[in-house]
């Protein structure tokens, strides 16, 4: 068989077409979801957002978050002493894996701490975020915690 221009050009067409395919095929597969799916309305809000914060960072003593490596690991939540009637919710926050996050409401015991059990928790990096409210201010703090 002889190779010329004619056949040349007929292989580069016939090798571009089939990458296009395969690009088309694979960039199907992939998951373009997004880590929040109502974004538009987390925007929206982000100023009630930035007050909690900022009641946050107020705060004479922060909020702890941390992993008390105990006969059986668990995940433990501190909050000032002075706070009373706390109500809120914990949100446990992979960012490798969407399906993993799932949320808990705060129940404190008589110290205002609240510990969960770890074991349930993949290894890896977790973000923690505590939305919390005593009357009527609001508090939000996010750490990270790694497994």
């Amino acid at each position: 068989m002889k190779f010329n221009w004619g056949t040349g050009i007929a292989l580069f067409y016939i090798i571009f077409a089939t990458s296009m395919v395969a690009l088309v095929i694979k960039s199907t597969q992939y998951d373009h979801s997004l880590v929040v799916e109502d974004y538009y309305q987390k925007d929206l809000d982000y100023q009630q957002h930035y007050d909690k914060l900022a009641n946050s960072k107020a705060l004479s003593e922060d909020v702890q978050i941390q992993l008390v490596a105990n006969p059986n690991k668990e995940v433990q939540v501190s909050f000032p002493k002075e706070m009373e009637g706390i109500a809120g919710q914990l949100h446990f926050m992979r960012p490798s894996h969407k399906g993993s996050d799932f949320s808990v409401d705060i129940e404190l015991d008589e110290g205002n701490e609240l510990s969960l059990p770890a074991a349930k928790l993949l290894p890896g990096l977790w973000k923690v975020q505590v939305d919390w409210q005593v009357g009527e201010k609001s508090y939000f703090k996010e750490q990270v915690l790694v497994l």
